[in-house]
């Protein structure tokens, strides 16, 4: 749980990019991110959007998380727009505020245009000068090239011999402070 409880929901722009709050208006994009074969191929155990409804219910579980302060989900959006090509987030609040799990994702058709590199730097800006996070963590698919190098590139260590929830096929990577 966040220790900082949040006025308003922390909005974060970039030179290119809004990042602001999940809304239900997002609901065809959540749709298609929850339901993408290739979005999806990396991640194991997720409940896949089948419908609209299923995108919507997703929004307002979200909704809750926000609400009781246990994360921060950003829809990220092109500035000169409000559609969501993409959400990144920080959850799984521990010790007392010094560490949280960081999480993302994008549209295909957004992909390797350094959007996520954008919207990254900016919540590790924010998880540790304004939450005052020591420590992000962040689990991924052994396979998934993009992910690792973007971690690694925001100086993410991989952590030997600790992978997540004891599957090979994940790494755990950190970045501390301390």
């Amino acid at each position: 749980m966040l220790n900082n409880t949040f006025t308003s929901f922390p909005f974060l722009q970039t030179e290119r990019l809004t990042l602001r709050q999940l809304s239900v208006n997002d609901d065809k994009e959540i749709f298609a991110l929850r339901s993408d074969k290739q979005v999806n191929k990396y991640i194991i155990g997720r409940d896949l959007s089948n419908t609209m409804e299923d995108a919507r219910k997703f929004i307002d579980k979200i909704a809750e998380v926000v609400k009781q302060n246990k994360g921060i989900y950003w829809a990220i959006t092109l500035t000169n727009t409000d559609k969501l090509v993409g959400t990144i987030c920080l959850f799984n609040f521990l010790n007392e505020n010094d560490q949280a799990e960081i999480g993302y994702e994008l549209l295909p058709s957004f992909q390797r245009q350094g959007i996520m590199q954008e919207a990254t730097a900016k919540v590790i800006a924010f998880a540790l000068d304004v939450i005052g996070l020591k420590t992000i963590e962040a689990y991924t698919h052994v396979k998934n090239k993009k992910s690792l190098s973007l971690l690694e590139k925001y100086n993410f260590l991989k952590q030997e011999n600790r992978n997540s929830n004891s599957n090979d096929l994940f790494v755990t990577y950190k970045l501390s402070t301390t």
